[in-house]
């Protein structure tokens, strides 16, 4: 990473931290950039994914705000909180993104003074300028373009990886929040069924600046893509018609792709390579507690759907649950084989354990609270154990399993085997992996969490 410029001592100096975010060059920080740069505060970005923490501009920095979007960012940030407070013991500290909301008592406990929820950028200027921020904010923003300067090049992010290339990949959201209330989703306690548009305009300029930065992939990081289905697919016209060879990915619920059936082609026709999709459990018993909105049936359909349109799609599990028995997690298994869809199936989505956070919609279930411990600050989570000890047992055979050929490099074929062999005790049958047909597009970031 470039080094920042001197420091000028009549600026507010900001130095904002992103620890973790699934593999792509942080879209949070560039966009709290922006909007601080805008204000007349001099920023700082430093992904901690790519780059080392940098002491000089901690302790020269008047503020440091960390940006925690997911789980294991939060669980990561915690202890360089704690680094921060040593080497600058003066500044003041802000968290902001979807899980600062979630964890807010635990970040206070550990220092953070300010922490911001929901759209965060307009509280984080007024959090710079000595003013009252904090808590949720769902307030309509004027969004800027994000501010990718001083940041790690693309080139040391996930890549794509497709028919026998690496591609560089770059990120952006074309909306925030997500209509619906699924019980586990940690978007739901801070948005509670609102999204916001991200105007057109703003998206094709940061895609724009990525191109311009090597980007040959975009992925869109929605929740829902298809929240606003008019306005994903002007989006991806546009894209389309200005840059012919850029291809992208995107993130679209099951229920969207059935009901949306007829906005597949185009999605294929502008460039789209693979939907990923939230399908969680192929039991409606779980899918009902989970207040998913689409059911078994209804899965079968979009993989049909899904491949009559030319179009990957690339499931995602919660593979253990509290209601998972054996027969179910070796159903899941049976059906991602006869629909060829093992290659498809990142191998972490087989090991997978539901997560209860602070806020969780699950908290409402009594069956979830009867079999919850107190609530963990190491895991930010309320771990759970299953009624049957072998399930719990098995959990963590598979997650060994999964973990352990992923850092040696085997293929997905490979672990599905293993994973078959954990779950069945005995070897997957030779008819259940079908002749593979061809490479299936997939960003090279592991983990999902």
């Amino acid at each position: 990473m470039d080094r920042a410029p001197p420091l000028n001592s009549e600026q507010v100096k900001i130095v904002l931290i992103s620890t973790y975010d699934l593999g792509h060059q942080p879209l949070g920080l560039a966009s709290a950039q922006a909007w601080l740069k805008r204000s007349g505060d001099e920023v700082w970005c430093l992904d901690l994914a790519a780059a080392r923490l940098d002491e000089a501009l901690v302790r020269a920095a008047d503020g440091v705000a960390f940006f925690v979007p997911m789980h294991t960012a939060t669980r990561l940030a915690l202890p360089v909180i704690e680094r921060v407070q040593s080497i600058n013991p003066s500044a003041k500290l802000a968290a902001f993104g979807l899980y600062a909301a979630l964890n807010q008592d635990l970040l206070r406990a550990a220092g953070v003074e300010t922490v911001i929820g929901g759209e965060f950028e307009a509280a984080l200027v007024r959090w710079a300028s000595g003013q009252e921020a904090g808590g949720v904010s769902l307030e309509k923003l004027a969004f800027v373009t994000p501010d990718r300067s001083g940041m790690a090049p693309l080139a040391e992010y996930a890549h794509l990886r497709h028919g026998g290339e690496t591609r560089t990949a770059g990120y952006t959201e074309a909306s925030r929040g997500c209509k619906h209330l699924c019980r586990h989703c940690p978007v739901v306690p801070v948005y509670q069924g609102q999204f916001r548009i991200v105007p057109r305009d703003v998206v094709l300029a940061d895609i724009r600046q990525q191109v311009d930065a090597g980007a040959t992939h975009i992925t869109f990081g929605d929740p829902d893509f298809f929240n606003g289905p008019t306005h994903a697919t002007r989006i991806v016209e546009a894209l389309h018609t200005e840059f012919p060879a850029l291809t992208y990915d995107a993130t679209i619920k099951i229920e969207h792709l059935k009901r949306h059936r007829a906005l597949l082609p185009t999605l294929r026709e502008t460039g789209c390579l693979f939907v990923t999709s939230a399908v969680e459990s192929l039991d409606d018993c779980v899918l009902e507690r989970l207040q998913k909105h689409h059911t078994r049936r209804d899965f079968l359909e979009v993989a049909g759907l899904m491949r009559d349109a030319g179009l990957a799609l690339q499931p995602t599990f919660i593979a253990f649950t509290p209601w998972t028995t054996l027969e179910s997690y070796r159903d899941l298994l049976r059906v991602l084989a006869c629909l060829d869809l093992v290659d498809h199936t990142a191998p972490v989505q087989f090991a997978l354990r539901l997560l209860v956070t602070q806020g969780s919609l699950l908290l409402e279930l009594d069956d979830i609270r009867a079999r919850l411990g107190p609530f963990d600050p190491g895991s930010l989570t309320y771990p759970w154990k299953h009624a049957d000890s072998a399930m719990d047992a098995l959990s963590a055979r598979i997650f060994s399993v999964v973990a352990a050929l992923q850092k040696v490099g085997r293929t997905r074929r490979e672990i599905f085997s293993a994973v078959w062999e954990c779950a069945h005790g005995e070897r997957v049958p030779d008819n259940f992996l079908l002749p593979h047909r061809a490479e299936v597009p997939y960003l090279d970031e592991p983990w999902y969490c």
